[in-house]
């Protein structure tokens, strides 16, 4: 399979996982808002509302796996793939404003005293989507990790968030069976905003990370070690006598990496060439979707041991 096939592969199923989570989205909405208009739950209501982000998180994780397997063109050289990490941090933030919403309904619940009823169907009705909710959610998980994804990513915590957000609801409703004490709901509710911020944090830290092109430690752990393997006498072929200015970003799933190789003085142009064509094309390898480019400059160390080896050969 060429790499062309397996990007149009890895397209298809991305899609259809992105198209999933919408439908899911929609008829979890929709099962929610009923629980919530027959319970009048103040913790059904904050994972109904909840999954109104869910809808439009979905809708925009589906535009953002479209729009980032798009080729680069004049306009945007670089592809498009950042707008995942686009895609990620609006998650983020509605999930913080839906947070806000859940816990300033809860609070209201609280000051005007709970009142829920017909517990045990919407009992029913939560449990079904908890359990639709995280399935889903770890496909979702599954595919985007698959692919490097990281909207699928993204989408997929949600909806597990929200399904670990309708577990929460459940034991409310069921604390609330047993003991009567329905204050158990609205506290409830205020817990599940709390996670919420905490789920909203965590994908706004990554989608500023990926914007701002935080150095990724792993993938700056493994380029020095495939420069290192070629640095010295001892070295594998092709051998420099060192590197330096390496960077490196991401561009949603796709990485680029640029750097500097110091090669002997005495090699012609077309040496240097092919050194830096053959490191560029191992580091791209390594890296699955990326393109490297290095900038060749002439050693001008007296005691250089490659520089010495190649004199010798």
């Amino acid at each position: 399979m060429t790499w062309s096939q397996s990007r149009s592969r890895a397209f298809r199923y991305e899609r259809f996982a992105a198209v999933v989570s919408v439908v899911v989205s929609v008829a979890l909405l929709a099962l929610k808002f009923a629980a919530y208009l027959l319970t009048g739950s103040a913790a059904i209501f904050s994972d109904a509302l909840e999954s109104i982000v869910n809808v439009i998180a979905s809708g925009f994780a589906l535009y953002s796996v479209i729009l980032a397997h798009a080729p680069a063109d004049e306009r945007h050289p670089y592809g498009h793939g950042k707008i995942e990490f686009l895609s990620a941090g609006m998650e983020g933030g509605m999930i913080f404003v839906a947070a806000l919403l859940i816990a300033g309904r809860a609070v209201e619940h609280i000051i005007r005293g709970p009142k829920v009823e017909h517990v045990d169907l919407g009992l029913v009705l939560i449990v079904v989507a908890m359990l639709i909710n995280g399935a889903t959610g770890f496909y979702l998980i599954a595919n985007g990790r698959r692919h490097g994804s990281i909207a699928l990513e993204a989408d997929g915590k949600h909806l597990l968030g929200d399904a670990i957000t309708s577990a929460a609801v459940v034991v409310a409703l069921l604390a609330v069976m047993f003991t009567r004490w329905q204050y158990v709901d609205p506290i409830a509710a205020i817990v599940v905003a709390l996670y919420l911020v905490a789920i909203g944090f965590s994908l706004l830290r990554r989608s500023t990370a990926g914007l701002m092109d935080e150095q990724d430690v792993a993938d700056d752990r493994m380029l020095r070690g495939v420069l290192d393997s070629h640095v010295g006498a001892g070295g594998k072929e092709p051998r420099i006598c060192s590197y330096h200015k390496l960077r490196h970003r991401h561009s949603g799933r796709f990485h680029w990496v640029d750097f500097h190789i110091v090669v002997p003085a005495m090699w012609n142009i077309e040496r240097g060439h092919e050194t830096a064509s053959s490191i560029e094309y191992e580091i791209e390898q390594a890296l699955g979707e990326g393109k490297a480019t290095a900038h060749v400059e002439p050693c001008k160390d007296p005691t250089c041991g490659t520089c010495f080896a190649a004199r010798s050969s």
